[in-house]
């Protein structure tokens, strides 16, 4: 007998648990590490702005009959993000002493916003598919999977840039997957997804995504100056985009 609860949790779960791939950068030196770092954030460009236009845009164009409607929600989103990075900056910047509060950049913060609101439409996604039946939702869950394990990876690389502690980053990181779980109850309660409310969703996500990549890492990847090193952010982040793209193709 079907048990579309059961399956879905599971899925959602063992997919949240891919966030912990980023405990394979925990075996680097810190040495190790700083040399590698701006590869993972060029990366992580790559694989946000894949997500961005391969993933989330069509999907959010294909539904809606009025294109103008995702377009000004992807502006949106950018602007939303754009104001919240402005009051975490206040924040970071000023105190009740007037001395700053944390190391932590903003825009790690911003991430794990990003990244959680896409979590939870994961996880909405692979309940309905699996309210759908089984084989669906196992086809959607093996496509998530594999979606997520390129981004989860960059996600790791910019909470380290952002100034988390590895073992921070790696937590963080985990409570932002474990987001989809919530998705999921969300649409096993409903029984149904509202395709507006997936359609917002999905263009508020791509827009904070394109913000981030552009407004945050691309900032980062340009202190890099040598062409050695430049060369390889910019295979890094067509690699990012490659992955993403060949991932979408089996969806």
């Amino acid at each position: 007998m079907d048990n579309p609860w059961l399956f879905s949790l599971l899925a959602v779960v063992g997919i949240s648990l891919i966030s912990l791939i980023g405990v394979l950068v925990l075996i680097f030196s810190d040495k190790v590490l700083r040399r590698v770092i701006f590869v993972l954030v060029a990366f992580s460009v790559g694989a946000l702005l894949g997500d961005a236009f391969f993933h989330l845009l069509p999907e959010v164009f294909v539904e809606s009959a009025k294109p103008e409607v995702p377009a000004l929600f992807v502006l949106l989103g950018i602007i939303i993000f754009f104001c919240l990075e402005k009051f975490l900056r206040w924040q970071h910047e000023h105190s009740i002493d007037g001395r700053p509060q944390s190391h932590i950049q903003p825009f790690g913060v911003l991430n794990l916003l990003a990244d959680g609101l896409h979590n939870f439409l994961d996880g909405m996604i692979i309940a309905a598919s699996f309210l759908a039946g089984p084989i669906v939702g196992l086809a959607t869950t093996v496509a998530v999977a594999f979606h997520e394990i390129p981004q989860e990876m960059g996600d790791f690389a910019i909470l380290i840039k952002a100034g988390f502690s590895r073992w921070r980053a790696l937590l963080f990181n985990l409570l932002s997957a474990l987001v989809a779980v919530l998705g999921a109850i969300v649409a096993l309660l409903v029984g149904s997804l509202s395709e507006d409310f997936i359609i917002i969703m999905l263009s508020l996500a791509a827009g904070g995504f394109i913000y981030i990549a552009g407004s945050d890492l691309v900032p980062e990847l340009h202190k890099e100056t040598g062409l050695k090193k430049s060369l390889i952010q910019l295979l890094a982040i067509i690699g990012g985009m490659a992955i993403i793209f060949m991932l979408i193709l089996i969806e």
